[in-house]
């Protein structure tokens, strides 16, 4: 089932060494990507001398911008086929008047801008999604969508992405079976949450042995509770004696243990499989092996060493002369791992010998650390001083970005080694090619008001003004003020009333933040609004720049993981794929390793 190149690269790149060269190259020397990707942050946008702006962006790009609206600017960046954009750029380099046209009734976007919307889909990862066919994977052959039974609990996005996900692993499984030795007995979902994923693999027609990993015993009492609507599992018959129930007193027959889901079948006679769920142990083997089964082992995971787990696991295999036990042969899978977790999922193919294969989505880059410390170089950096920043980037954690050797001690013109700072990570988390025109007018009011009431801040003396070069000791906690209630967004005023009222309630702060927003009026935040509307658009380039850049923050992330795999002795083969359509799940690439 490997695909033709291990990633999904642009055609103007002929191997995966080319590309892995270029791109990062491209990360450590382009000063104006590091600037957008961690170099800036939108609370320091209206309240910085001179503005971000202007100090961000090339004149000629600012001047550019005043003639299109955002909708506009969005389709140049990320919608236009690259044909017409190269076909503009050589329009823009003409030296006759004559043979330079136009871009939507106003001027061609400047040279420079074009390039770097060039490079920065050039060394962005493909995210197109190849379905999988009958032909791809023959075990697929007959598979639909799931039963209602079996997605209940899911929204359409959860929908699409078990579907695809099953099918792709249940081909990828068949393929291992038919081309090596592995034979796969157990498959590992390293935080299975509600495990829908885990549950679709073990009902018909997958009919897979599932070891659902989660951490956290109220997702493994929900997802037990699922499994009876699955037909996993059957609700337990209990029988009580109603007289003493009634008065409040448990039958003495009656074992507290048992009262879980899941455990024992409705009628002891009864020959139907049940659905295995252990909190810290594993249950019998199922012993007809045809049918799908899960067992449950609540386990934090730090790191990748499994051991604890495979020796819960009893694996029975049927020969002709009966049941014997051996060791399991694993694949560890996961959709969607927040942070660190996916690491630790790639690593266990190497720790543990059982672990034969790992096909692993992973998500929520903001939650991954990092393992390098602070640059002893200076990064191009417009922030603010920012205890945050500069705890995340300290903490030097061996589990964190980047896995790989290559990244860790790639030599570049400003030292060794690349980092990507919590600001840059959250960035990738963005999907900016399915904004709407609705969603950006919202976020974008969203990401102003709050720049806004940060000028509010720094005028009445709650929060320090940032020094120019971004130097500085650190400075004062950030104020986080997070969710409000979706009424606050009506207006800035109301944004602002709700948000003093949040930030007071602050243990630490609360009261200074009380004294000093005395005195402010209504028409004080109303003309606060006025004087500085003309900059709402200015943030919502800027914020659209960051988005669309941060698609090779989460491209580097992706390679690291690729490559971390690629260094491995005992890795065979390894690849990164798209599996899900990125327009209903864009964190879409899977990353996949077989041992040798």
């Amino acid at each position: 089932m490997p695909v033709k190149c291990p990633l999904p690269l642009s055609p103007d790149f002929g191997n995966t060494e080319a590309y892995v060269e270029s791109l990062l190259s491209f990360v450590t020397s382009s000063e104006l990507f590091q600037t957008l990707c961690g170099g800036v942050h939108i609370l320091d946008f209206l309240t910085k001398k001179p503005d971000l702006y202007s100090t961000i962006l090339p004149e000629e790009w600012s001047v550019w911008f005043q003639s299109h609206d955002v909708p506009a600017i969005l389709d140049l960046l990320m919608r236009e086929d690259d044909n017409l954009l190269q076909s503009l750029k050589n329009s823009t380099n003409s030296l006759s008047e004559e043979n330079q046209s136009t871009w939507r009734n106003g001027p061609c976007p400047p040279t420079s801008l074009l390039e770097y919307i060039q490079a920065i889909r050039r060394h962005a990862l493909n995210r197109d999604y190849r379905s999988l066919d009958a032909s791809a994977a023959p075990s697929s052959a007959g598979t639909g969508p799931l039963p209602r039974h079996v997605a209940v609990g899911m929204k359409p996005k959860k929908i699409h992405e078990v579907e695809h996900f099953v099918r792709y692993i249940n081909g990828l499984t068949a393929d291992i079976d038919t081309t090596d030795r592995h034979n796969i007995t157990h498959i590992v979902d390293f935080g299975s949450g509600q495990n829908y994923l885990g549950r679709a693999l073990a009902s018909p027609p997958y009919n897979k042995q599932v070891i659902a990993l989660e951490s956290k015993q109220l997702n493994i009492r929900g997802a037990k509770n699922m499994d009876i609507t699955a037909r996993l599992a059957e609700k337990e018959k209990i029988m009580r004696n109603k007289k003493q129930y009634r008065m409040g007193s448990r039958s003495p027959n009656h074992d507290p243990n048992t009262s879980q889901p899941g455990n024992l079948p409705l009628d002891s006679s009864s020959q139907e499989p049940v659905n295995g769920s252990t909190h810290g142990s594993v249950n019998q083997a199922n012993p007809d092996e045809s049918r799908g089964r899960i067992q449950y082992i609540e386990s934090f995971i730090q790191n990748g060493d499994l051991s604890t787990v495979v020796q819960e696991i009893k694996c029975a295999h049927n020969n002709h002369d009966g049941i014997i036990e051996s060791d399991p042969q694993l694949m560890v899978i996961s959709l969607h791992s927040c942070g660190n977790l996916l690491h630790h999922g790639l690593r266990s193919v190497i720790l543990n010998p059982s672990v034969r294969v790992v096909a692993m989505v992973g998500c929520c880059y903001n939650l991954v650390t990092e393992r390098l410390g602070p640059p002893t170089y200076k990064l191009p950096s417009l922030r603010s001083p920012n205890l945050r920043l500069d705890a995340t980037s300290s903490r030097c954690d061996p589990h964190g970005f980047p896995m790989s050797e290559r990244l860790t001690r790639y030599q570049h013109q400003h030292g060794q080694g690349i980092r990507l700072n919590i600001t840059a990570r959250m960035m990738a988390v963005q999907a900016p090619e399915n904004w709407t025109a609705t969603e950006c007018e919202s976020f974008f009011t969203r990401h102003f008001y709050r720049a806004l009431l940060q000028r509010i801040l720094l005028d009445r003396g709650i929060v320090e003004k940032p020094t120019q070069d971004g130097d500085g000791d650190g400075g004062s906690p950030a104020l986080t003020i997070g969710s409000l209630r979706k009424a606050c967004y009506s207006s800035f005023t109301a944004y602002v009333r709700e948000a003093i009222t949040k930030l007071a309630d602050d243990q630490e702060r609360g009261s200074e933040i009380r004294r000093r927003m005395e005195g402010l009026s209504d028409k004080d935040i109303s003309r606060y609004e006025d004087n500085f509307k003309e900059k709402k658009k200015e943030l919502s380039v800027v914020w659209s720049l960051m988005a669309f850049s941060a698609n090779v923050v989460e491209s580097s992330i992706v390679v690291d993981r690729w490559l971390y795999l690629k260094e491995q002795a005992e890795v065979r083969d390894c690849w990164v794929e798209a599996v899900f359509d990125y327009k209903q799940s864009p964190r879409n690439l899977v990353v996949v390793g077989i041992k040798k």
